[in-house]
């Protein structure tokens, strides 16, 4: 397969850390803080930014996390049924700051999915964004606020982010778009 791994087990690692500090800089009231990772690895990610983000920040964080197959703009036009995971947000959102985990931001239309499922639960003071990659062709006005790693890919391009507890390994590649989809331990790619 003709892929380029970007970042290793260690780049994710310090990628992680880098984006902990930068979320508690940016909120110092953490008692008004939480985090939401969006299923699957966004999910993924944000456990692991809770963990670090609580250390630094020296108190408990709400951690929850959100399926959005039904808030999805496609959801009839995918050849397959969504695969459907239970949304977990065991705190109120109302009047806080609400960090969004996602693996890669390519088009905007999963975080747009994820901040309508979000507002289902309540009304955030503030929605955020962390993406561990951010690969642009962009179609709605949407930023991330924490960004990993820039990816600058052709729109044919596709980006696997493969995690420890899903794939057996950290790590983030760009393949080319006639690459076949890995099965198993691999990621749908984007």
């Amino acid at each position: 397969m003709n892929e380029k791994v970007v970042l290793d087990r260690d780049d994710v690692r310090r990628t992680l850390v880098r984006i902990a500090h930068e979320i508690v800089e940016n909120n110092r009231d953490a008692q008004a803080l939480a985090i939401v990772g969006i299923h699957t690895r966004g999910a993924v990610l944000a456990n692991r930014l809770h963990a670090l983000v609580a250390e630094l920040a020296g108190t408990e964080i709400p951690l929850g996390d959100l399926d959005i197959s039904f808030y999805r703009d496609d959801l009839g036009e995918r050849p397959t049924a969504p695969v459907v995971h239970a949304s977990h947000l065991d705190f109120d959102p109302d009047d806080r700051t609400v960090v969004l985990v996602d693996d890669v931001l390519f088009t905007g239309r999963t975080v747009r999915a994820a901040i309508d499922a979000l507002f289902d639960y309540g009304r955030p003071a503030r929605v955020q964004l962390a993406v561990l990659a951010d690969r642009g062709h962009r179609e709605l006005p949407i930023r991330p606020d924490y960004v990993g790693k820039n990816l600058p890919t052709a729109r044919g391009e596709r980006v696997f982010v493969r995690l420890e507890e899903i794939d057996g390994v950290d790590e983030v590649a760009i393949a080319d778009a006639a690459e076949p989809v890995l099965t198993g331990g691999g990621k749908a790619p984007r």
